[in-house]
């Protein structure tokens, strides 16, 4: 297991502040830093004390915007304790991909620097009262879900990771056998992971022991779980929202988490 670069974690600051949709729970900020940036999470947790299985949820390129938010909200009405982490700085969001891809580049150019980042979004989480710290699992999307995976490949503390049209190449492969359980839902037409880069991962994961799956949504583009794809966030792109696949790979993500999050 390769040994995660230490974080530096800050007083949480914890206010309500953003009430997600009238179906889900509220949801409060967490402020947190990691290697002097200031980071504010938000975190959604069920009814009662727990102790609960806890989620991390990791945005798409565009920084933490309501997208995430509103999935932790989902998390927490299912019965999870689900912090959506900030990866750029407080306030940092984006609908240009150019800009995007600036803030991202230097995580999927750095995995070191990419796990240490989700780290400190996983220590916070830890830290939320009433989360079991011995039950956690990682979700992300585009973005995020080539963030979950590079933690699960760097050994981190996971029972699970859903990773939603996550990239699937990384600079810093699977150095051992891999723990955590691994769902990845991808788009079978998403232009930005084309074919040779499957085969690529599925050769990763043979080589590391890794007990994964993947749900390949053959029609399926790129970011295929946000309404917004394409209409709100990037607009031009090859990406489209598809209500079908989405419910589906969520019914997926649920049926692992029941597996392997149950106390």
């Amino acid at each position: 297991m390769r040994q995660l670069i230490s974080t530096s974690l800050a007083l949480f600051l914890i206010t309500a502040v953003w009430a997600g949709d009238a179906a889900g729970p509220a949801l409060t900020q967490v402020d947190y830093t990691h290697a002097g940036t200031a980071l504010r999470g938000w975190v959604a947790r069920p009814a009662g004390t727990g102790p609960f299985a806890g989620v991390l949820v990791v945005p798409e390129w565009w920084g933490l915007g309501d997208y995430a938010k509103g999935r932790a909200a989902e998390l927490a009405a299912a019965g999870y304790v689900a912090l959506a982490c900030d990866f750029y700085g407080t306030g940092k969001y984006t609908t240009d991909p150019k800009q995007a891809g600036e803030w991202a580049g230097q995580f999927y150019a750095d995995p070191a620097l990419m796990v240490a980042r989700a780290t400190a979004g996983l220590d916070a989480l830890r830290q939320q009262p009433g989360v079991d710290a011995q039950r956690l699992a990682g979700v992300g999307f585009c973005f995020g879900g080539s963030v979950c995976l590079q933690l699960a490949r760097s050994g981190a503390p996971l029972k699970a990771v859903a990773a939603f049209h996550p990239g699937l190449k990384t600079a810093a492969p699977a150095a051992g056998p891999i723990t955590s359980k691994i769902l990845v839902l991808h788009g079978g037409s998403d232009q930005f992971v084309p074919p040779a880069e499957v085969a690529t991962f599925f050769d990763e994961m043979v080589k590391a022991k890794a007990d994964w799956r993947m749900e390949v949504y053959g029609t399926c583009l790129h970011a295929f779980t946000n309404p917004g794809a394409g209409v709100t966030v990037g607009v031009g792109l090859p990406i489209r929202y598809d209500e079908a696949a989405t419910k589906d790979a969520f019914a997926a993500m649920h049926r692992l988490f029941a597996a392997t999050l149950a106390r």
